[in-house]
C-alpha cells in the first residue's frame, strides 16, 4: 500500500502501527510467539497453589512463568506484578517503534505533550489490594504503605507507564474489564486521527490471581478439566465447558502517518476501524444485536465493505453464551463463513490484555500471511452460526484486512480493523 497521502476517506489523518510489544505464555516476541502458535500446542498450565481454595472447582491458568526485568526501586516502586508486565510490554514496543536512544531512554519528542496514553487492566495489584483491605479485616493499617494504593488502583498502570516516561499528552484510562486493551487503541487511534496527538501508547496488561478464575468459577464459566490441561480451553466446541484465565500484556504504538513516515518509523499496519458501544440489556450475558452493530460501525468507520475483510481474530471465551452470541453476531455482519478463530484456545483468557495481544498477534499474522486454528475446536457448536472456524492447523492466505473483536462484562464491546502495509 502507497503511504502517498496522508488523509483518510473521511478529511482526517490516517493512523499507523509503527511498534508493537507482547508478554505472555506464547512468547516475548513474534518469532517466539509464530513458533508456539504453528506447534498446535497450548500454554495451560495446572495451577497446584490453586488446590488450598475450597470449593473452587477449576485448577488451570496460563501464567506469564519468564522472569520479569529488574528497574531501579526509585522508577517503578509504585508498580505492582500488572504495572511491571505492561511496563516491559511498553519497553518493548517503543524499541520496535525505534522511539529509545541508545542509552535506553526514549526521545525527547515524547515530552512535548503530542504523545499521550491509554491503558487499561481489570483491576490493579491484587497483593496491595489485599493490603489495603487488611485494615478491615485486622482493624490494623500497619500493611498500608504510601504505594499500597499507587499499585491497586484501577488506573494503575496508565499513571505509572506516564511518569516512567515522563509523557505529558492525554491520558485515556480503559479500565473495561475485557476490552480495556481494544478500547485503548480505539481511543488512541481516534485521538491522532483528530489531530490532538501524533502518537500514542495504548495496550492493556493483566497479573494471573486465583480470585479472577474464581469470579467465572462460581458463574459456572469457567473450565474445570484440570487433569488435561492441553485439552483446554475449547472455544466453539460443542464439548466445551468455560474459560480459563491468563497473564500478560500487549502494548502498541500508534502514530500519524505523516509523522512516522518524515521519522522513518517501521510501519506495521494501518488502523482504518473502530467501533464500540454498550450493550444497554445485562451486565454478563452478551446482546448479539450491539455485538454486530459494534463490528458495522468498525467496518463504516474503514470505509470499506464487510467482504474485504479476511480473518476476525474472535474474542471467543469458550462459554456457552459468549461463544453462541459472538458467532451469531459475527454471521449475521458477514453474511458468509468469514474465517475466524480465537488466541484463548492457546494462552486463556488475559482480561484486561487481551483485547492488545490479540490485536498485535492479528497484526503479525496478516503480515505473514498465515493465521492460526483455534486449537482443541474439532465439532463445532450446532447452536453457533456457520463460519468458517479455522480448525486443526493453522491457514496460509492473503490478507488486506483483518478485525480483532472484543466483548466484555458491562456490556461492552469493541471492534478493530487493520491494514496491511
Amino acid at each position: 500500500m502507497s503511504t502517498q497521502g496522508f488523509r483518510r476517506h473521511d478529511g482526517r489523518k490516517r493512523v499507523v502501527v509503527t511498534g508493537g510489544g507482547m508478554l505472555s505464555a506464547l512468547g516475548d516476541d513474534w518469532d517466539e510467539a509464530f513458533r508456539r502458535l504453528k506447534s498446535g500446542r497450548n500454554c495451560i498450565k495446572y495451577m497446584k497453589d490453586w488446590e488450598q481454595y475450597r470449593l473452587m472447582n477449576t485448577r488451570l491458568g496460563c501464567p506469564y512463568e519468564k522472569e520479569l526485568p529488574v528497574y531501579p526501586r526509585k522508577k517503578v516502586r509504585g508498580m505492582g506484578r500488572v504495572g511491571l508486565l505492561a511496563l516491559v510490554a511498553t519497553e518493548r514496543a517503543l524499541d520496535a517503534a525505534k522511539l529509545k536512544k541508545e542509552d535506553g531512554e526514549v526521545f525527547d519528542e515524547l515530552h512535548n505533550g503530542r504523545t499521550g496514553i491509554a491503558y487499561g487492566s481489570c483491576m490493579g495489584s491484587m497483593d496491595s489490594i489485599v493490603e489495603l483491605y487488611s485494615m478491615v479485616a485486622d482493624n490494623d493499617i500497619s500493611r498500608i504503605n504510601s504505594q499500597t494504593y499507587i499499585k491497586c488502583m484501577p488506573q494503575t498502570c496508565l499513571c505509572n507507564l506516564s511518569v516512567f516516561y515522563a509523557l505529558r499528552g492525554r491520558m485515556i484510562t480503559t479500565n473495561s474489564a475485557c476490552t480495556s486493551g481494544s478500547q485503548a487503541i480505539g481511543y488512541a487511534y481516534e485521538a491522532i486521527a483528530a489531530g490532538r496527538q501524533d502518537m500514542m501508547i495504548a495496550g492493556g496488561a493483566e497479573e494471573l490471581v486465583a480470585p479472577d478464575a474464581a469470579i467465572f468459577d462460581v458463574l459456572g464459566a469457567a473450565a474445570a478439566q484440570n487433569d488435561a490441561p492441553e485439552q483446554e480451553p475449547k472455544p466453539f466446541d460443542k464439548d466445551r465447558d468455560g474459560l480459563i484465565v491468563g497473564e500478560g500484556a500487549g502494548t502498541l504504538v500508534l502514530e500519524d502517518m505523516e509523522h512516522a513516515v518524515a521519522r522513518n518509523a517501521p510501519l506495521f499496519a494501518e488502523v482504518v476501524g473502530f467501533g464500540t458501544n454498550a450493550d444497554g440489556t445485562h451486565i454478563t450475558n452478551p446482546n448479539p444485536d450491539t455485538m454486530a452493530r459494534a463490528m458495522e460501525l468498525a467496518i463504516e468507520d474503514a470505509g470499506i465493505s464487510a467482504d474485504a475483510i479476511a480473518y476476525v481474530n474472535a474474542h471467543g471465551t469458550s462459554t456457552l453464551a459468549g461463544d453462541i452470541a459472538e458467532s451469531v453476531a459475527t454471521y449475521r455482519v458477514f453474511n458468509r463463513p468469514v474465517p475466524i478463530s480465537s488466541t484463548k484456545s492457546y494462552i486463556g483468557h488475559t482480561l484486561g490484555a487481551c483485547g492488545s495481544i490479540e490485536a498485535w498477534l492479528s497484526i503479525q499474522m496478516m503480515n505473514s500471511s498465515w493465521f492460526h486454528p483455534t486449537l482443541n475446536l474439532h465439532s463445532p457448536d450446532p447452536r453457533c452460526s456457520p463460519l468458517d472456524y479455522i480448525m486443526e492447523t493453522g491457514r496460509e492466505m492473503p490478507a488486506e484486512y483483518v478485525m480483532s473483536n472484543n466483548f466484555a462484562f458491562g456490556g461492552i464491546n469493541t471492534s478493530l480493523i487493520f491494514k496491511k502495509i
